[in-house]
């Protein structure tokens, strides 16, 4: 009899402390599906009828895990891949983890993390506007850097309402003696209603480069929580934008997701300031209106400029699936040719410079948007 107690103990011990371990570490799957009907007018005339992915946050899957270390340490890692909901391909064939693939360690001093991420000016899209910085947005318009390859990163805990990272992506190169390093920044300040920021990214090209200016962006940001929804300004600086396949600003200098600087693009040169103001306002709790309008100026007075907006809603039907609309406008300078963008890049965009370059081009959009 004593011999089954003690066994039963020991089993009673064993599952407790099973259960413990468990509770310990996890592993989650997670992800979303994000489609849209767009429809898209040029003043050239030409029109665009399409099912696109990724209005407000791209489809894509992922895991990440949680392992207690004990005295306040956590392991960290976490997986993500982007895909092509109306096609059901990867959003990059070259990767099985375009998005994200790295691993950290977490606790009271802040987190670091090693591997391919998200970066500063990224994380920063919720406090842009009433968009979160995608479909509509000028901001998202002109490009953000989002992420690099072989990056470090170290986010401070809030102290006093202020947060801080750092971000440096290593070129791994061996052009030239000059690093290629992406180097990131941020500031995050948020107290009660407000909130105040700064993001930045410096990258360089390789020593003895033809041009041998540093791609920079700079944005501030500020929002002001009024109880029923909040308004937004947004200031950005930057040169991160060139002309692709005849589109006036249809490419960026520096890849938004990955690449270095070559150093052989004389569209460094040009700067651009962006100046965006948002506002938004809960109807109920399960609907939300906003507005933006903003305007890209060319610095160096050569016509890239472009002006435009956009009014939308979002309506919840559960704390997971959301239906939206929006319409936007985006009138391009005599030279300025930029486009449309959501979380991801248009699969179906107009590709030909008359119906982009010193257009307006109007949309409006209609979708779903399901997390898991």
């Amino acid at each position: 009899m004593t011999t089954r107690r003690h066994t039963l103990a020991a089993a009673a011990v064993f599952t407790l402390l099973a259960g413990a371990a468990h509770a310990q570490s996890s592993v989650t799957l997670y992800g979303d599906f994000d489609e849209y009907l767009n429809y898209m007018r040029s003043s050239s005339g030409a029109t665009m009828k399409s099912l696109q992915d990724g209005a407000l946050l791209r489809t894509r899957w992922g895991l990440r895990g949680i392992e207690d270390l004990g005295n306040g340490l956590q392991a960290k890692f976490q997986l993500e891949q982007g895909v092509n909901a109306i096609s059901g391909t990867a959003a990059d064939a070259s990767r099985a983890f375009d998005r994200q693939a790295w691993v950290g360690l977490a606790g009271g001093y802040g987190e670091v993390r090693f591997g391919r991420q998200n970066g500063a000016i990224f994380w920063k899209g919720s406090f842009v506007d009433f968009t979160t910085r995608t479909l509509g947005s000028m901001v998202n318009n002109f490009g953000v850097p989002a992420r690099f390859d072989n990056t470090i990163s170290y986010t401070s805990p809030r102290i006093a309402g202020v947060q801080v990272d750092a971000y440096y992506s290593l070129a791994e190169t061996l052009a030239g003696v000059r690093s290629q390093g992406i180097k990131q920044a941020s500031i995050d300040y948020n107290t009660g209603p407000y909130r105040i920021g700064y993001a930045g990214l410096r990258a360089g090209p390789p020593s003895g480069a033809l041009y041998n200016d540093n791609v920079y962006y700079d944005m501030v940001y500020g929002n002001y929580d009024y109880g029923q929804g909040k308004i937004y300004l947004t200031y950005v600086r930057s040169n991160n934008t060139t002309s692709s396949g005849g589109i006036g600003n249809g490419g960026s200098i520096l890849g938004n997701v990955g690449g270095v600087v070559a150093g052989t693009n004389p569209d460094v040169l040009r700067g651009y300031r962006i100046l965006q103001g948002s506002a938004d306002y809960w109807v109920t709790p399960a609907l939300r209106v906003g507005a933006l309008w903003g305007k890209i100026t060319d610095r160096s007075g050569s016509g890239h400029d472009a002006t435009g907006g956009a009014i939308g809603a979002y309506y919840s039907l559960s704390k997971r699936t959301t239906l939206y609309g929006l319409a936007d406008t985006l009138k391009n300078g005599t030279n300025a040719g930029f486009r449309p963008s959501g979380s991801s890049g248009l699969q179906f965009n107009f590709t030909n410079a008359a119906d982009v370059n010193g257009r307006t081009i109007n949309g409006l959009q209609l979708g779903i948007l399901h997390t898991f």
